[in-house]
C-alpha cells in the first residue's frame, strides 16, 4: 500500500511523527506536510503566488517534503506536482478535536476533502490536545476495525476523533457547533479571534460531538457532495 501522509500542525509536529511510525508498518509512506502550522485553513489553496517546497530526510518515510502552503496544497503537490499515485491519504494526528461544524474550518479534514476530489480515499485523525499519545495507542485497534469492516469501500473520507480516555468506538454523524469566537479589539486597529466552547453537554451519541465529549472514539464518514438532496427532491 502506498500512503500519503500530511497534517495541518506542520511538518515537524509530534502528531505527524507518531502517525508515520504506525503507517510505515502497513505500507510505503510519503510525507508531504506544511512547513509551518496551517490550522483552520480548511480547503484553501494558493493560486496567486509561488511557495517553496523543500525535500527533507525523515526516518521511516520513502520521501518527504515540507511545503510552505496549506494542507490541501500539500495533497495537490503530491498528486499534480510530483505526479504520484497513492492508495490512501492519512491526515494528522491533529492536536485538538475536529468535531461538528468545526470540520468546515479544519485543515486536517480539508486535506482529506482535497484527496477525495482526486478519487483518493482519506482518513483524518484528531485527538485531545494535551494527550496526543492517547490516539497513538488506539491506532492499531482502529486499523483493525477499518480492515475487518472494509470501511474504505463505503465512504471516501473518514473523520476520527479520539478522546483522552476512550470507552470504545462509535460510528457517528457530524454534530452541531463546537466552538465560536470572540473578536477582541487590540486597540491599534487590529482584532484577534479567541475561541470558546459552545458544546451544550447533551448525550445523543449518534453525533460526533456528543460521542467524543462522553468518552467515545468517533468515526464519521464524510463526503465532498455539497448538494442538498432533500431540497433537490422538492424543487426539481
Amino acid at each position: 500500500m502506498k500512503i500519503l501522509l500530511t497534517n495541518d500542525d506542520g511538518f515537524f509536529s509530534a502528531g505527524l511523527a507518531a502517525l508515520l511510525e504506525k503507517a510505515k508498518a502497513i505500507g510505503e509512506v510519503t510525507v508531504i506536510a506544511p512547513l509551518t502550522e496551517q490550522s483552520c485553513k480548511s480547503h484553501g489553496i494558493e493560486v496567486k503566488k509561488p511557495f517553496s517546497v523543500k525535500k527533507q530526510t525523515l526516518a521511516g518515510a520513502a520521501e518527504a517534503y515540507a511545503v510552505d502552503s496549506t494542507p490541501a496544497d500539500c495533497v495537490r503537490f503530491a498528486l499534480e506536482g510530483l505526479g504520484k499515485s497513492f492508495d490512501l491519504l492519512l491526515s494528522g494526528i491533529n492536536r485538538g478535536f475536529n468535531l461538528g461544524k468545526d470540520i468546515l474550518y479544519s485543515g486536517t479534514v480539508g486535506a482529506c476533502f482535497e484527496a477525495a476530489a482526486f478519487g483518493l480515499k482519506a482518513v483524518a485523525v484528531s485527538t485531545f490536545p494535551e494527550s496526543p499519545s492517547t490516539a497513538v495507542n488506539e491506532l492499531e485497534k482502529l486499523y483493525a476495525l477499518f480492515t475487518e469492516r472494509s470501511l474504505l469501500s463505503n465512504a471516501e473520507v473518514y473523520n476520527i476523533n479520539v478522546p483522552e480516555k476512550p470507552k470504545g468506538i462509535l460510528f457517528t454523524r457530524q454534530g452541531g457547533p463546537y466552538y465560536r469566537d470572540h473578536f477582541t479589539d487590540l486597540g491599534d486597529g487590529t482584532y484577534i479571534q479567541q475561541g470558546y466552547c459552545v458544546y451544550g453537554g447533551s448525550r445523543d451519541l449518534r453525533f460526533d460531538t456528543d460521542a467524543v465529549m462522553n468518552g467515545y472514539i468517533s468515526v464519521t464518514p464524510l463526503t465532498t457532495e455539497r448538494t442538498d438532496l432533500a431540497a433537490y427532491e422538492i424543487i426539481k
